[in-house]
């Protein structure tokens, strides 16, 4: 299938890494808002449906290495009554375009942090989902690249623009949960099932498969590791863990003001579905020591595992001496501390020592804790001032998921540094710090 815009790559052509000077916009109150979507799948179609939403926003550019998918966001954009002008496969092409505010960044994660630093050295602002990326170096680099080049940086981990997460946060911050030794941050999926193995074969005609890979190793095209099932794959992401952690984690340190851990250890395996074609563990344990606090992290998938004992299938829980707060999607309570022992006849029970905070509802609803995260993005766009999801403050959950994964790929201990925020005398784990690129692709020295 071939869709004919301006700019549009033919077979076997080919764009220098580097090839294309800033174009910087400087965005007045009654601009419209000129965007670009990369990586046109699901997730990439629901945001650019919430983007357009948006009456001073307009896509000027569509890019995905998948034919049929640019095909059906053309007609997704083509049925507001917008005209991208640039559709392509390449999205260094939709970089030349000065026609261009934003970039929004749905492909998959083993691409996001080229995309995002090559779009800061163009002179646009970044919208890109989680997680960063699938390695600590990359997630480094992507901050280096939004500070060098004063670029508006937005992960996608939108509980960060949902208000009631705030409150919770705010809650505890407040003293009233008194001192927090140890949090839980968890994610259960019943509804995951298994991803039975299937051959390798030739890459559909309608899919550039070498432009998919990019950076990563050169394999032969199997259909389980493109489109949503790459997550499973360390070639291209970060299991579990980097998907859905990345959400929770940064619950946590944001509500214990915390930024590194100093030692991480973590087990699992595939134990739900011990046969499929996942690489990534389907059930994992991580143990992280801050400095003042311990955090633990737990995710399986599988049937067997819900509802779990407080029908929560996915939260995050502070224990502190004055009450349990947990909050998820749904909202958040505390469960209050309670004192004193009980007597052999129960003639003196224990008490509560507080009130506790009754179920305070939330935003349950996916789209509308994006809408709001897009809204403070493109308020932040004309403002200049950093995100709610600021990429810094997304680095430093991803750190939490990256060291909890090398840790379980190694299968021991790994002690991380804070101050010089590097592995402390590792030269195995330091080997997964990074990734090592395909060539021609290169990491960009920022």
């Amino acid at each position: 299938m071939q869709i004919k815009r301006r700019g549009i790559l033919g077979a076997g052509a080919s764009v220098s890494l580097t090839g294309f000077a800033p174009s910087i916009s400087v965005l007045r109150a009654n601009d419209r808002i000129r965007i670009a979507l990369v990586g046109c799948g699901g997730r990439g179609r629901g945001l650019l449906s919430i983007f357009l939403n948006f009456k001073d926003v307009e896509c000027v550019g569509l890019c995905d290495p998948d034919a049929e998918r640019l095909a059906a966001t053309l007609k997704q954009v083509e049925g507001v009554g917008q005209r991208p002008l640039i559709v392509d496969k390449d999205f260094r092409r939709i970089l030349e375009l000065k026609e261009l505010d934003a970039v929004v960044i749905a492909s998959t994660d083993h691409w996001h942090a080229l995309h995002t630093i090559l779009a800061c050295q163009a002179g646009k602002d970044v919208y890109v989902e989680k997680p960063l990326s699938p390695s600590i170096g990359e997630d480094a680099a992507m901050v280096r690249a939004a500070r060098r080049y004063d670029r508006v940086v937005q992960a996608g981990t939108q509980y960060r623009s949902t208000p009631h997460f705030a409150d919770a946060v705010e809650y505890i911050k407040s003293g009233k949960l008194g001192h927090v030794a140890f949090v839980r941050a968890f994610c259960y999926l019943d509804w995951l099932a298994p991803l039975e193995p299937a051959a390798d074969s030739d890459p559909p005609a309608t899919l550039d498969y070498d432009l998919w890979l990019g950076p990563a190793p050169m394999r032969r095209y199997n259909r389980n590791r493109v489109h949503f099932n790459f997550r499973w794959y360390w070639d291209y992401g970060s299991g579990l863990l980097g998907d859905w952690g990345v959400h929770l984690l940064d619950i946590a340190l944001w509500g214990m003001g915390a930024d590194a851990p100093i030692n991480v250890v973590s087990v699992g395996g595939k134990f739900a579905y011990p046969s499929d074609a996942r690489e990534t563990p389907d059930t994992q344990f991580v143990l992280y020591r801050y400095p003042s606090f311990t955090l633990v992290w737990e995710h399986a998938m599988g049937k067997g595992i819900g509802p779990t004992p407080n029908r929560r299938p996915t939260g995050v829980a502070f224990y502190g001496s004055e009450g349990l707060l947990h909050v998820d999607a749904d909202g958040w309570e505390v469960f209050p501390e309670t004192v004193g022992t009980p007597s052999p006849d129960r003639t003196r029970p224990r008490y509560y020592k507080s009130p506790g905070v009754p179920h305070q509802p939330g935003l349950p609803d996916t789209t509308a804790r994006t809408r709001a995260h897009v809204a403070n993005f493109l308020d932040c766009m004309r403002s200049r001032k950093r995100p709610n999801a600021d990429v810094e403050i997304c680095q430093k959950a991803m750190l939490a998921c990256h060291l909890g994964n090398i840790a379980f790929r190694l299968g021991r201990q790994i002690n991380w540094d804070p101050g010089k925020q590097a592995l402390l005398g590792d030269a195995e784990a330091e080997k997964l710090v990074t990734r090592n690129y395909r060539s021609p692709w290169k990491l960009p020295v920022v």
